[in-house]
């Protein structure tokens, strides 16, 4: 395989990884957390857009789509469905017709940023994720779900 497609994987995985620890376990309140910008699940719906935008840009379209936030676990499952899907494509034999540099730097690299504003989110809430070295992490190319791997060394 192409190793900027690989590394492309590796990133989604990290995103996968780095997201689930946002989503998961945050309680109900959470989603419509307004602290004067946009609310936790409407970041998370634009994440959604912006893996679905990763998906349609790898098979060829530019189209751009802005879609209504669900209820944060219906907007958790279309994180994780839409990593799912991405990841499936880029594992693929199918043709990338984006740049895979410019499929990073734009909507991978945009989605990471959504994911530590909603970490920071969840931290001025009162319900903050713990803090690891995600150096260390067990982030694999290819998990892409929401069964990730645990914490291997988090801070206190």
């Amino acid at each position: 395989m192409d190793p900027k497609r690989e590394f492309l994987r590796h990133a989604v995985a990290t995103l996968a990884y780095r997201g689930g620890k946002t989503v998961r376990d945050a309680p109900p309140s959470f989603a419509g957390f307004d602290n004067g910008g946009r609310t936790p699940v409407q970041i998370l719906a634009h994440i959604g857009d912006l893996l679905d935008w990763s998906l349609r840009m790898a098979r060829g379209s530019r189209e751009w789509r802005d879609s209504a936030p669900l209820a944060w676990p219906e907007e958790s499952l279309r994180f994780f469905a839409a990593l799912e899907a991405l990841d499936a494509y880029l594992a693929s034999d199918a043709v990338v017709a984006a740049p895979l540099e410019k499929l990073f730097q734009g909507p991978i690299a945009d989605a990471l940023t959504h994911v530590g504003q909603l970490a920071m989110l969840r931290r001025m809430s009162g319900n903050p994720i713990r803090g690891e070295n995600y150096y260390v992490a067990d982030i694999q190319t290819g998990r892409v779900g929401a069964d990730q791997a645990k914490a291997v060394r988090t801070f206190d």
